[in-house]
């Protein structure tokens, strides 16, 4: 099996797109680095496979990062370039279009700015994944929008605060998905006022993620993170409900001393005596920078012994059900998973394969458990994936329930 995008290249096999035209919205070239790709070829890659027209455009005027220092930029060159790499490498070199941040008469690509107009008007449903584009007067004859929420509580507090730009926004919608599984359940504390929130998760193109072997012996249990997150924490009911990976990774900062595997960090954002400290502790922490390129994102999960993670508290307490994309990536390629506990065993399997945890006590368990039975579990975590990850379900079902 190769691995990575010259597999993609090889391996690509589409059945004939009758199924109707998608466009959809992402981030691949402005926020150029491994996750972010990933999760949208999933979803480009895993349309295409159902037998979809799609296209993938960029119409925004959000910032844009170079793809080499990840620092924001004008020069949207390298951006473009990193873009036509990435749709080539899954054989959809003709089927995008970026118009450049701020620039109102002209795009580059397939299509010109008539083409991407006439593009809009020809689509059965373009998806704004993650929600990231704005919408402008040039995309009000587009027939129906699909909104995908990948980071809910933010959205549904607004509109129950009444939000009015938030509610003008998404009255454009005519369905609204979300990542937060569990929105809407009555254990789950975030509100749910005026729209219908459609839940789904994460969707993994399985072949790209499969191993043909078991990790090394020098393979530790890892994650890829941001330490510290931007200023995005939100007030409800009297509750703040925060944005910070720093701030739930310092609740287990004491676990490589329990632990019997070791843990590392591939971290962004981290400052020095920070990164002194967690050393100090036992994590061995590397630059998440060095796994900015897509290809180093993916062969680095699948060297891991497996994931140890936390999740924002924005997902946990108030319960969203929400599950991490990169988790989703380790599951495919048959690493076990230990996570944060946001609601999600109620959807997903546990105990075997993907472990939930709320204390130390949990993490600990889970470690025993993989090393106890790490084959068996790789096993399971690859039959997880399987099952409730796969593109051509999660997307299947999706646009079954928009009417696709």
């Amino acid at each position: 099996m190769m691995d990575g995008v010259n597999q993609m290249i090889l391996s690509f096999d589409y059945p004939p797109a009758t199924r109707g035209i998608v466009v959809v919205w992402g981030m691949l070239a402005s926020h150029p680095f491994g996750g972010m790709t990933w999760q949208a070829l999933h979803y480009l890659v895993g349309l295409r496979r159902l037998g979809f027209d799609v296209w993938y455009a960029e119409d925004t005027d959000n910032e844009l990062l170079d793809p080499i220092n990840l620092w924001n930029t004008s020069d949207y060159s390298a951006n473009v370039r990193y873009l036509a790499k990435y749709m080539d490498s899954v054989g959809l070199g003709n089927r995008w279009i970026f118009r450049p941040p701020g620039v109102q008469d002209m795009c580059l690509g397939a299509r010109d700015l008539v083409g991407l107009a006439q593009l809009y008007k020809e689509a059965d449903v373009v998806i704004n994944l993650c929600g990231y584009h704005f919408l402008r007067s040039e995309h009000e004859t587009i027939d129906c929008l699909i909104y995908l929420q990948t980071d809910p509580t933010i959205d549904q507090v607004k509109v129950a605060k009444n939000d009015t730009q938030k509610i003008e926004q998404l009255d454009a919608y005519r369905y609204l998905f979300t990542y937060g599984e569990n929105i809407g359940a009555p254990d789950c504390l975030v509100p749910v006022e005026q729209y219908q929130w459609y839940p789904t998760r994460p969707p993994v193109c399985l072949d790209w993620w499969a191993t043909d072997s078991l990790p090394s012996s020098e393979a530790v249990l890892t994650t890829i993170s941001t330490w510290k997150n931007f200023d995005n924490h939100i007030e409800w009911q009297g509750e703040n409900y925060y944005w910070l990976k720093d701030r739930e990774f310092r609740r287990f900062i004491d676990l490589p001393t329990k632990s019997r595997l070791p843990l590392a960090l591939a971290l962004d954002g981290i400052g020095a005596q920070e990164e002194v400290e967690m050393v100090d502790r036992g994590w061995r922490i590397v630059s998440a920078r060095a796994l900015s390129d897509p290809i180093a994102y993916r062969n680095y999960i699948c060297a891991s012994l497996g994931e140890f993670t936390v999740t924002k508290d924005q997902y946990v307490r108030p319960r969203t059900g929400w599950f991490s994309d990169r988790s989703a990536c380790y599951l495919a390629a048959g690493r076990p998973v230990i996570t944060q506990e946001t609601g999600f065993s109620k959807f997903l399997p546990t105990g075997k394969g993907l472990f939930a945890f709320n204390t130390m006590e949990d993490i600990l368990a889970a470690v025993d458990a993989i090393e106890s039975d790490y084959e068996g579990n790789c096993r399971a975590a690859r039959e997880i994936a399987s099952e409730y990850f796969a593109a051509e379900k999660v997307i299947g079902s999706l646009m079954e329930r928009a009417g696709l």
